[in-house]
């Protein structure tokens, strides 16, 4: 794919309209399909971005590293491929064969070391110390990467008629996150309310933002079982390390702790952030429905974004009306390569083994700590 107009890698995504989110919220609903990029997820934008000023700063004998099976990875495949230069991704094992043949269509070499993330991370850093044209590109804690997100609030700002009244988006190491803040700082949306959203089990920024600030946790300090409590002093932020994920949205979402300058700039932006943490099952039913709805299949960490679209009584609770005013929210569809209809079709029949039994609601983990009860049959009536 060659560059854009603007000189950009990416090109511009559609922001449409959705009649049946608008309907059962109340709102005028807006879809930002992310998921349409070369690599199918927002971090093309962010990592074709870093790649470019890295070729241009070193030439084009650069050799772009990453360590990454996931979304990064095949962002820094395609966009090193459009550029023509070397790319190594570092991948542990027991990766997908569908996810090496996807990265080696982009010529990429891959490199499988290691069982965990962190080896592959160790390998990769190796590389980069012994070879001088080997440049490491960050999955989403760096500047740069962030400046490439924030393009698609410059999108969003030209096709929409006025600032939403909120936006949602998916959250895991806060790559996307630190982008629209940015971008909506540089918009003069800097007052527009943010709504990030993870899955339980794979939650550190939802952790690490209420040991800051003020928020429920910033007293006590209390983490859950097999998460550390750390201090970032550059940022003076507290953060939550997890050692390991319960979530099946891990392999996007999971990251281990968030960049501490994405928690810092959501700790002190002007507009109002709220953090809320779903079960998986929620996001599941929303990949299923999504498809069926939009005829859209996303990750199941974008669909976790979607989740407030299918349940109102959630939504009333994230955005509160203004007046007579129609609300005009916008939903991140940030996409991800890592889907199937064969998964989709086992999302779906988990749900259905879900045991019936007393409880007629979903908990959600909500932005003062508190429990958001969510009714299980509210997506599909």
């Amino acid at each position: 794919m060659s560059e854009s107009a603007t000189g950009n890698l990416w090109q511009e995504t559609p922001l449409i309209y959705s009649s049946r989110f608008s309907e059962s919220l109340g709102s005028s609903v807006y879809l930002k399909l992310e998921n349409l990029h070369p690599s199918h997820s927002f971090k093309y934008r962010g990592i074709s971005h870093f790649i470019k000023k890295a070729k241009q700063q070193h030439g084009p004998s650069v050799h772009i590293v990453i360590a990454s099976g996931g979304n990064a990875g095949l962002a820094a495949a395609c966009a090193s491929h459009t550029l023509g230069v070397e790319c190594s991704v570092f991948i542990p094992e027991g990766v997908s064969p569908s996810t090496l043949d996807i990265l080696r269509r982009e010529k990429a070499k891959v490199i499988v070391i290691g069982q965990h993330y962190s080896e592959a991370l160790v390998a990769a850093r190796d590389l980069v110390d012994r070879e001088p044209e080997a440049v490491m590109v960050p999955a989403y804690d760096d500047p740069i990467v962030w400046e490439g997100h924030s393009s698609m609030v410059t999108e969003i700002c030209n096709q929409l008629s006025r600032k939403p009244d909120a936006i949602f988006c998916s959250v895991g190491g806060g790559g996307l996150l630190g982008g629209i803040i940015v971008g909506c700082k540089r918009e003069g949306w800097d007052d527009v309310p943010l709504v990030a959203i993870e899955t339980i089990g794979s939650d550190c920024f939802y952790h690490s933002i209420s040991l800051n600030g003020g928020r429920f946790n910033s007293v006590t300090k209390m983490l859950p079982p097999g998460v550390d409590l750390i201090h970032d002093k550059e940022n003076n932020v507290f953060l939550a390390h997890f050692n390991s994920f319960s979530s099946k949205a891990s392999g996007s979402l999971g990251a281990s702790q968030p960049a501490a300058g994405v928690a810092k700039m959501a700790l002190e932006r002007k507009g109002d952030l709220k953090s809320i943490s779903v079960p998986d099952e929620l996001s599941m039913e929303a990949l299923a429905m999504f498809a069926n709805d939009h005829k859209l299949l996303v990750e199941l960490a974008c669909s976790t974004t979607l989740v407030p679209a299918y349940h109102p009584s959630l939504f009333e609770k994230l955005v509160k009306p203004e007046g007579e005013r129609k609300r005009i929210v916008v939903f991140i569809v940030c996409g991800g390569f890592k889907v199937s209809v064969e998964e989709a079709a086992e999302y779906m029949r988990i749900l259905q083994e879900v045991p019936s039994g007393p409880e007629e609601y979903w908990n959600v983990k909500g932005d003062n700590g508190e429990l958001l009860e969510v009714p299980k049959d509210e997506a599909r009536s």
